[in-house]
């Protein structure tokens, strides 16, 4: 019955003029896409996804079978991998070394549950750039986009749970090796105070690093396993001076740095989740901010872009059917060229939000550039 009443709404937008949801044509935009899961229900009866209006879908890397990404590119859409970079669990289980260390010199419990890893652990790095390459070797994907890329943290909320970490002995070690501070043979307790307070700029600037050289690895992976292929990375939509300019000082994400090795920034502007229900002009402020901080400008020739993935699906508040249109207005403004919807999942069973999704893409689609422009190597 879902499936029946999908296709029906899909073949009345079809042929419904646009005038109903007309935010004119949108050249500039590349990837009209969704997120969050395989969406067959688009595709009964033989359909394709151009119909819908959509051209790129973003699932998750262990979702991903042969079979589902040759459907998807018959069906006319780009097909991009989303990949756990520092939040994979499981690997705790069998290397408990590699959980986070606190200020207290005790396993930094997960904040809401969120569990994140030591960035200094071999074995796990190991692990990720493994399983990365596995993800471009087997499947025939047009990019991979970056998840959980930053230091353990639950941030996807209006008030973040964001934890001091890691202060274990190897990550005190490769901080004096990398920056020559010394510190003295105290218990962890005091170092970290030191480090939070008399070195707390290095040790922020050297844990940035630390987690952008892990970027610099994946790129080098890809480039070797798909070259061709986008890297992209789902990130925190905060400005460098949100929550005491936490995006560098807790969750340990440079931008600017972590620019030389990506080709697609998709911060995740959820309104809902963050607080903006009533304010989705928040997205495109936020997404403005990124451009201008980062150098992006829409131009024609630029290499990196910005994607923003935006909240449609009720995750914490209520999205409601009639703020779709304005939400996705607001997320595909300039200096943005791609936008998501979040997230098929909960979407596939909201179809009046799907009517407001297909008719939007539809209405913007047309004309201008190419669906996705080829990664340019790194200089």
């Amino acid at each position: 019955m879902r499936h029946a009443l999908l296709a029906a709404i899909l073949a009345c937008t079809v042929t419904a003029t646009v005038s109903q949801t007309n935010p004119g044509k949108r050249p500039w935009l590349e990837v009209r896409g969704i997120y969050g899961g395989f969406p067959v229900e688009l595709m009964q009866g033989g359909k394709d996804l151009r119909g819908s209006g959509v051209n790129a879908i973003f699932i998750g890397s262990g979702s991903l079978t042969s079979e589902r990404v040759a459907t998807l590119h018959d069906a006319g859409a780009k097909v991009f991998a989303e990949f756990n970079s520092m939040h994979d669990a499981g690997y705790l289980k069998s290397h408990p070394d590699a959980a986070p260390i606190g200020t207290d010199g005790r396993i930094s419990p997960p904040p809401d549950g969120w569990q994140g890893l030591c960035p200094t652990h071999p074995g796990y790095r190991k692990n990720r750039m493994d399983a990365f390459r596995a993800v471009l070797a087997d499947h025939v994907v047009d990019g991979v986009w970056l998840d959980y890329h930053h230091s353990q943290a639950s941030w996807e909320q209006a008030i973040p749970v964001m934890p001091d970490t890691c202060f274990c002995e190897r990550c005190l070690r490769l901080f004096q090796d990398h920056t020559g501070v010394r510190l003295p043979d105290k218990p962890v307790g005091e170092l970290s105070r030191l480090l939070l307070g008399q070195y707390r700029q290095r040790w922020i600037r050297w844990r940035c690093d630390v987690f952008t050289d892990w970027v610099r690895e994946y790129r080098a992976v890809l480039d070797s396993t798909r070259p061709g292929a986008l890297l992209g990375t789902f990130h925190c939509p905060w400005s460098d001076t949100d929550f005491d300019a936490a995006l560098e000082s807790k969750l340990a994400i440079d931008l600017k740095a972590q620019s030389r090795y990506l080709d697609v920034f998709s911060p995740m502007p959820y309104h809902a989740r963050f607080g903006h229900l009533s304010d989705p002009g928040w997205i495109s402020r936020q997404v403005s901010w990124l451009g201008n901080h980062l150098g992006v400008r829409c131009e024609p020739g630029e290499h990196l872009k910005i994607w923003p993935i935006v909240q449609i699906s009720d995750w914490g508040e209520t999205v409601p059917a009639s703020q779709v249109e304005a939400v996705l207005e607001h997320g595909t403004r300039r200096p943005a060229t791609g936008v998501m919807v979040f997230a098929w999942g909960a979407l596939k069973d909201q179809p009046a939000k799907i009517e407001q999704v297909v008719r939007f893409y539809r209405a913007i689609s047309g004309g201008g550039q190419s669906p996705v422009s080829p990664s340019i190597p790194v200089q």
